[in-house]
């Protein structure tokens, strides 16, 4: 892989202070692996929680002291909010040297189009989840929240994070997956044959036809156990899993 040439997708991180090796793997990524890449794209879930730009945990002024500290080298660096981190702003990601991206993204690569979402809007079948969504991305709603002092959003976050596993337990897993008519809709709709998403934690590359042509769907993996990278450096695609020392 060259210098400076390749691009890097990572997602699904959820890092959190109470989960410290994950952030060590990361802060290694940035230093070992992404410090070398020309572009680093995050696709949403950075971070298990977001409160909003304000908020004084240690843990996230780092993880952002480390994110400037890669801009500063060159490399560009995009984020994409996740179901966790929606109302991650412009003065975080300007503090973090990343430029903020809309819902979905096209982006050329070499001769290709390549679309990107997050990929909880893919997971149409859920639809308790996706009534949950369409009300906190709200505008009107995120400003009522981001009113709030940190304590009372530290403690809306907690209940949120503790209500979602409990629900999700208690749901089939194919409910939770993409819904293929879904993923081809929005391809269609981007224009694109392949997109890239996270959010579902099954990284896989999927082969399929869409409007009688090949296409793939590439899915990043999360970082709870092991890092999860999604390279591109003109010759293809390669996704990897990347062991925890």
């Amino acid at each position: 892989m060259t210098d400076r040439v390749s691009t890097l997708f990572i997602s699904d991180l959820h890092l959190d202070g109470a989960w410290p090796e994950v952030s060590d793997q990361f802060m290694s990524f940035l230093e070992e692996r992404a410090s070398k890449a020309a572009r680093l794209y995050i696709l949403g879930d950075l971070f298990e929680t977001w409160i909003g730009d304000d908020d004084d945990d240690p843990h996230k002024l780092k993880i952002g002291q480390a994110l400037h500290a890669l801009s500063l080298q060159g490399v560009e660096m995009y984020f994409m909010h996740g179901n966790r981190d929606f109302v991650l702003g412009e003065d975080f990601a300007r503090r973090a040297g990343m430029k903020l991206l809309g819902e979905t993204c096209v982006l050329k690569l070499g001769k290709e189009q390549v679309g990107l979402v997050h990929g909880d809007t893919l997971c149409s079948d859920d639809v308790e989840y996706q009534k949950f969504r369409n009300m906190v991305r709200n505008p009107q709603w995120q400003q009522g929240m981001l009113a709030r002092s940190l304590e009372e959003r530290r403690a809306f976050a907690s209940q949120a994070r503790d209500a979602s596993r409990s629900t999700m337990g208690g749901k089939p897993a194919e409910i939770m997956d993409v819904n293929q008519e879904t993923v081809e809709e929005t391809m269609l709709e981007l224009g694109v044959s392949t997109l890239i998403h996270g959010h579902t934690h099954r990284p896989a590359i999927h082969q399929f036809e869409l409007a009688g042509r090949p296409a793939r769907r590439i899915v990043l993996g999360d970082w709870y156990e092991q890092g999860s990278v999604l390279s591109w450096d003109g010759s293809g695609f390669e996704l990897e899993s990347l062991p925890r020392s």
